[in-house]
């Protein structure tokens, strides 16, 4: 099993639409081949930052089958309101 750690520093005010970007983002993230599961937490000490953890059967299912998705591509992702991923 594969434990993807993605850090998430939102642009400060839009945290909301954040989360409700997540939200919808969530079912395309379940349906990808060889998803296990997946949590969002929000970081306690800054209050923009969210740690997205996701677990893979294999390395495989997350490069290929979910970053090669054409659902990753789309604007579901591709919007969200944040900056770029720390790491």
């Amino acid at each position: 099993m594969i434990l993807e750690v993605a850090i998430l520093d939102v642009i400060p005010g839009q945290e909301r639409e954040f989360q409700a970007a997540f939200t919808r983002a969530s079912s395309i993230i379940a349906s990808v081949k060889g998803y296990v599961s997946h949590q969002l937490q929000r970081c306690l000490e800054t209050r923009n930052r969210y740690i997205l953890l996701v677990h893979w059967e294999t390395r495989e299912a997350h490069t290929l089958g979910f970053r090669g998705s054409e659902e990753y591509q789309q604007e579901t992702f591709t919007s969200f309101p944040r900056s770029i991923p720390n790491g």
